[in-house]
C-alpha cells in the first residue's frame, strides 16, 4: 500500500470516529488543540505530523489503536539456555555456625 493510500486510511478512520461521537471538526480540533484546518488535512489523508495524530486519537479516545506499535523484547532461544545454565542447581550444604548450638 503506498504512503498515500495509508495516510488515507488514517483520515477516514479519524472521520469515521469522529462523526460516530457525533462531533463536528470546529469541536474536536479545540479539543485537541489544533486547528479546523489541520483536523481537515487530517482527514482528507494529507501530510500532518504524528503529534497531531495522537493528540487527536487521545480526544476520540482512540489511543488503544497505537498498541499496534509495541515492540516486544523477546529472549533468544541460546540466551535463555545460557541464563538458565547459570541458575544455581544445588544447595552447598554448609552450615553456619549458629545452627550447631541449637542440636536437639
Amino acid at each position: 500500500m503506498s504512503d498515500e493510500a495509508l495516510a488515507g486510511q488514517i483520515g477516514a478512520f479519524v472521520r469515521h470516529h469522529r462523526l460516530e461521537q457525533n462531533r463536528s471538526q470546529d469541536a474536536l480540533a479545540h479539543a485537541a488543540g489544533i486547528s479546523r484546518s489541520t483536523l481537515s488535512l487530517l482527514e482528507r489523508g494529507e501530510t500532518v505530523t504524528l503529534s497531531t495524530l495522537i493528540r487527536v486519537l487521545r480526544v476520540l479516545d482512540l489511543l488503544q489503536v497505537m498498541d499496534a506499535f509495541v515492540a516486544e523484547q523477546r529472549v533468544s532461544p541460546l540466551a535463555l539456555a545460557r541464563i538458565q545454565k547459570e541458575k544455581r542447581q544445588r544447595a552447598s550444604g554448609t552450615q553456619s555456625s549458629d545452627t550447631t548450638e541449637h542440636k536437639w
